[in-house]
C-alpha cells in the first residue's frame, strides 16, 4: 500500500488486545502504538503482519514490513479512543480509493480486515454516514471483522443496520457498501 491520505474512517475500527491507557496516539511510545495495531488481527496474522503510522504529513509511513500481505494501523485517525485495524492488500486497495474519493473501490477481488477492538461509525436522523456532518454523532462499534465488496442488502436480505444478528451491509447503496460481522476477531477459533 503506497502512500495514503488519512482522513475519515472507512468503518473499519478496533477491541482486545493491550489494555487502554487512556493516552492517545501522540502520547503514546512506538512500540505501544505497534502493539496496538497489531492487536486489531488475530494472532495468525499480526504475528507476521506489517505495520503503518500516520505521518505528520497525513501520509501512511511503514514501520514493519509485512511477510504476509496484511497491514495494521494503530488508528485511522488520532481521536481520543484509537481504532486499530488490520487489513489486507484488497482492503488497502478499498480504503485508498475511499479517502481518494474514487466513484468505487480499486479492489477487483474481495477483502478482509479486522477490527478486533471495535470502531466507530456516523449516524444522523437514524441513517449511517460516509463522512462526518454537522449534527453527526460517533456511535461506538463492537470488536469486528469486513468483509470490503460491494454487497447490497438487496441482494443479501441483510440489513443496512446494526441488528441483535451482529451481521450487516454498511453503506448500502453505495459502491463502497461492505459487509460487517460483528464478532470478536481474537475469539474466533484458528484452524492449525
Amino acid at each position: 500500500m503506497g502512500s495514503v491520505l488519512i482522513q475519515h474512517p472507512v468503518a473499519v475500527a478496533a477491541g482486545k488486545g493491550p489494555k487502554k491507557s487512556g493516552k492517545d496516539l501522540k502520547s503514546m511510545s512506538q512500540e505501544e502504538q505497534i502493539k496496538l495495531a497489531l492487536s486489531a488481527a488475530p494472532t495468525s496474522i499480526a504475528k507476521e503482519a506489517g505495520v503503518m503510522f500516520l505521518g505528520e504529513d497525513g501520509k501512511l509511513m511503514e514501520v514493519k514490513k509485512s511477510a504476509n500481505g496484511f497491514n495494521c494501523l494503530p488508528a485511522l485517525e488520532n481521536d481520543p479512543e484509537p481504532d486499530p485495524i488490520c487489513f489486507d492488500a484488497a482492503v488497502g486497495q478499498f480504503i485508498e480509493s475511499f479517502l481518494s474519493k474514487a466513484e468505487k473501490p480499486s479492489n477487483t477481488v474481495p477483502g478482509i480486515s479486522y477490527m478486533a477492538h471495535g470502531g466507530y461509525h456516523w449516524e444522523k436522523d437514524g441513517k449511517i454516514l460516509m463522512n462526518k456532518e454537522p449534527g453527526a454523532k460517533r456511535v461506538k462499534e463492537p470488536p469486528h471483522w469486513m468483509l470490503m465488496w460491494p454487497f447490497t442488502s438487496a441482494d443479501t436480505r441483510l440489513p443496512s443496520r446494526p441488528n441483535p444478528s451482529g451481521v450487516w451491509i454498511m453503506f448500502d447503496g453505495t459502491p463502497f457498501a461492505h459487509l460487517m460481522v460483528y464478532q470478536d476477531p481474537n475469539k474466533m477459533k484458528e484452524k492449525k
